[in-house]
């Protein structure tokens, strides 16, 4: 969650790729692209994107708007109805201005770990400021990335294990002996469980 400082420099800043910003409390579709390429975060930045509702987009001036808490939920909706998939994870928030200009809804979309995220089936992604569809080359750029974030159970650490945690018998009986040349057991000076240590660095 930003506050109202970080509101104020993301507004001004008209040529941020990671803010789409609108005066429409009403355009669905405009919404739902811009988090879906929020989502898609083609440039790995690895940081969250904003939607800001009841900012004029050619100014980043607030245009006076009141946020209900109807607006709010439709907003939050955006990423359950459906139409994004996979969904992805956001958070929704208004921020009243201190100089009495405005409230600004605000949409803080972190980027997914499952590209490429599709709206109504197609790609967004955004090219600087501006969105866009994917072309062939961008979506295999994004599903290259979502295979090389999808480690499969056994190259996944187990954080705050220790070696006490392994059962050595399985080790030593099963694994040891299949893994490793019988002469090379032998030969080695190393404990059972320096053995152990040395797999798991591997």
């Amino acid at each position: 969650m930003i506050d109202e400082v970080r509101l104020l420099e993301l507004m001004a800043d008209l040529e941020s790729a990671s803010v789409e910003r609108t005066k429409s409390v009403s355009d669905i579709a405009k919404f739902s692209e811009a988090v879906c390429a929020f989502a898609n975060d083609l440039v790995n930045s690895k940081s969250p994107g904003f939607l800001l509702v009841g900012v004029d987009d050619k100014s980043g001036r607030a245009c006076g708007l009141k946020v209900t808490d109807q607006l709010l939920q439709i907003l939050a909706g955006l990423g359950t109805d459906g139409n994004i998939l996979p969904a992805p994870a956001i958070t929704t928030y208004k921020i009243a201005l201190t100089d009495g200009s405005g409230e600004v809804a605000v949409v803080e979309v972190k980027p997914s770990d499952l590209p490429p995220v599709r709206y109504k089936g197609l790609v967004r992604i955004r090219r600087g400021p501006r969105k866009g569809i994917a072309n062939e080359s961008e979506e295999r750029l994004l599903a290259e990335r979502r295979v090389a974030g999808a480690l499969t159970f056994d190259a996944t650490p187990c954080a705050g294990s220790t070696i006490a945690d392994l059962a050595l018998d399985l080790f030593t009986v099963t694994y040891r002996p299949i893994a490793i040349d019988a002469e090379v057991i032998l030969g080695s000076s190393l404990e059972v469980s320096q053995h152990e240590h040395n797999s798991v660095l591997q």
